[in-house]
């Protein structure tokens, strides 16, 4: 049957989500991959049988698959970055805190391997910082049910994926951020989580020193996700026979650097410091990077000698490692946000056996405190 022209769905950023193929939907629903095909472009209007079967496959309602285009609201959301003005955007959205925030889909945000699926399009400015935003489906259960994270981990996108299958209507939403922007996101109200591996050396304690001083005196707990090993990626095998942040310097080195507020820049610049060398005497100090997979990277590419990140990135890469430090890298809620469902959803899967083989075949994390509240403030 050809496609009503008011009919819209989004099959396809269901199943995606679920790490579901085409054919692995069909042979659950009991239709042909082709029938998959011509529902998500547009090109076959289902059945009510196979509706259905669809909306059982995928563990939602019929509503949550399919809606009339006409009847698509429009909210008003405030704006997580600054944009240009009249700039068209893609956007994906969600409830923090009794506001709508609107997350523009732009550059690397839109894109981790595939490119995001947007859940509206901005129409309009209405202020400095806000913009009316016309969804792309009427599901607006999977909106509040959405958790936002900000944080670096990359194990973050697996424990989100693994939830996701547990709880089909939750949906979790990972912010890329350094440590220091994740707690400035997680205060200005754009995130229910903030990640961070931050040491301060004057406390001995990890990052709490940062939290008080951030929030001001709001209230949130710390809740580990486990300690990892970080320091120098290598070329494999190690040619230049670097074992030290001295050895940068003495073998002529060149290495990229993390922008400041990153928990690696600030161990890096925490190691130069108590070995006494300046930061300029390492070539490629101010080669500035953004995430652990472009320092691994430019290592792999030879834009590099060394990089500073962690030993799971490095296995993942196939990089040598010189371990420098171990960091715990806790996630920081605001107490208000506890008592939310989707938020308690997400944290009880801490607990899980899969999420647990997830870290441990990665190598490098030490989860034997994941899910402690370790401190609150």
């Amino acid at each position: 049957m050809k496609q009503d022209s008011d009919l819209r769905n989004n099959l396809k950023s269901i199943r995606t989500r679920l790490g579901m193929s085409q054919q692995d939907l069909a042979n659950i629903a009991n239709v042909t991959r082709q029938t998959i095909s011509g529902v998500e472009s547009g090109l076959y209007a289902p059945s009510v049988a196979i509706t259905l079967r669809l909306a059982k496959a995928l563990g939602c309602q019929v509503e949550d698959l399919f809606w009339l285009e006409r009847d698509l609201p429009e909210i008003e959301a405030v704006l997580a970055k600054p944009v240009s003005n009249g700039q068209q955007l893609r956007v994906s959205m969600a409830r923090v805190g009794g506001q709508w925030i609107a997350y523009p889909l732009i550059g690397k945000d839109a894109f981790r391997q595939d490119m995001i699926p947007a859940d509206g399009e901005s129409t309009s400015l209405t202020g400095t910082n806000k913009v009316r935003v016309r969804l792309l489906d009427d599901n607006l259960d999977t909106l509040h049910n959405t958790v936002v994270i900000a944080g670096c981990a990359p194990v973050i996108s697996l424990w989100a994926r693994a939830t996701e299958r547990w709880h089909p209507q939750l949906r979790v939403q990972y912010n890329f951020a350094n440590s220091m922007a994740a707690l400035h996101s997680l205060c200005r109200g754009e995130a229910h989580i903030a990640g961070m591996h931050l040491y301060d050396p004057e406390t001995g304690e990890y990052n709490t020193p940062f939290v008080r001083d951030v929030l001001a005196g709001r209230e949130a707990v710390l809740i580990t996700l486990g300690v990892w090993e970080e320091g120098l990626l290598l070329k494999s095998e190690n040619p230049m026979g670097i074992r030290t942040v001295s050895d940068l310097v003495a073998l002529g080195a060149t290495i990229v650097n993390r922008e400041i507020g990153s928990g690696s820049r600030m161990l890096l610049e925490q190691t130069l410091q108590k070995e006494q060398i300046p930061f300029d005497a390492v070539q490629g100090f101010d080669n500035i990077l953004k995430t652990h997979q472009d320092v691994a990277q430019a290592v792999v590419r030879g834009v590099a000698d060394a990089g500073m990140s962690t030993a799971s990135v490095a296995t993942a890469f196939g990089l040598g490692f010189i371990p420098l430090h171990q960091s715990r890298y806790d996630l920081v809620i605001l107490k208000e946000y506890l008592e939310e469902a989707p938020v308690q959803q997400l944290l009880s899967t801490l607990g899980h056996r899969m999420v647990h083989s997830q870290f441990e075949i990665l190598g490098g994390y030490d989860i034997s405190k994941i899910g402690e509240v370790v401190a609150t403030v």
